[in-house]
């Protein structure tokens, strides 16, 4: 006799055996596609990522997609979820037809953004001691998944993009940020230029991530508000740009030219952030 829970699972998911089913419309080759920019959709992968996507008020979930040997292991996640909310099971062999690729580990979903926040309301909502960072023509979707992890794990306050960055939306930058994409508040609108305005109108202290910075980030003393400002591998931040403010490097070998932008956004974040202790 199955038991009340297995009773209730049962009664919420919708077994699906065809994979060219319509309702498995936006799940179907992700792998060559992408929701990013349809209303504010994407496509959530693995239960860590779903889990900050249903604790974030600012996503909805719009239906799960899992693969039946994983369902059980889901509860929680699935009672959590609107009761409208289509929770559709499917075999491994529908699963792999439909998605295309193996790194979902049997669990998708589909959110939706609320109205996103503009550059102006995120920084008119922060503490009066924050942390913001900073991006400039950030396209590659490894690098903007790993900066919102760095973000996370430093605790920054916000993340702000120019136009020329790619969207964090995307599938694999969530996945790679290990749904903190979905966790750190970011805007992503306009010039590199207007954004450092809105900053400086806000009273931050502007620091520029750079190899050629004039001062080492080690040196550099943050203030009650602080921004870093990182700009794309190979060109960087632009130069008419970087006149104008203070520029920070990383200390490295002379031999190398130098960091993958993630990984300088770490160590730059890990000197900037509380948990420094400058």
């Amino acid at each position: 006799m199955p038991s009340k829970e297995q009773g209730w699972l049962e009664q919420r998911v919708i077994r699906i055996d065809d994979a060219e089913d319509m309702r498995l419309a936006p799940y179907r080759n992700v792998r060559e596609r992408d929701l990013v920019g349809r209303e504010g959709r994407f496509i959530a992968e693995g239960k860590v990522v779903l889990n900050v996507l249903l604790a974030n008020a600012g996503f909805a979930v719009e239906s799960l997609l899992v693969l039946e040997n994983r369902l059980t292991g889901l509860t929680g996640q699935i009672g959590l979820c609107p009761a409208d909310v289509p929770v559709y099971s499917v075999s491994r062999t529908v699963m792999d037809a439909i998605a295309g690729f193996p790194m979902h580990r049997g669990i998708l979903a589909v959110g939706r953004r609320s109205a996103p926040c503009s550059a102006s309301q995120l920084l008119d909502a922060l503490p009066e001691k924050s942390l913001a960072v900073v991006l400039c023509g950030i396209s590659n979707h490894d690098n903007m998944g790993s900066i919102f992890r760095n973000a996370a794990a430093f605790e920054a306050d916000c993340l702000l993009m120019d136009e020329t960055s790619c969207d964090p939306l995307y599938r694999k930058a969530i996945r790679v940020s290990v749904g903190a994409a979905l966790k750190v508040p970011f805007a992503r609108e306009g010039s590199i230029e207007d954004l450092v305005g809105k900053l400086q109108q806000a009273g931050f202290d502007i620091y520029a991530l750079s190899p050629s910075g004039r001062e080492t980030i080690y040196t550099a003393q943050p203030g009650a508000r602080t921004a870093l400002l990182l700009g794309t591998e190979g060109e960087g931040l632009p130069k008419a740009l970087m006149q104008k403010l203070r520029t920070v490097r990383i200390p490295m070998s002379q031999a190398f030219d130098s960091l993958n932008v993630a990984t300088a956004s770490g160590i730059a974040l890990s000197r900037f952030s509380r948990f420094s202790g400058v």
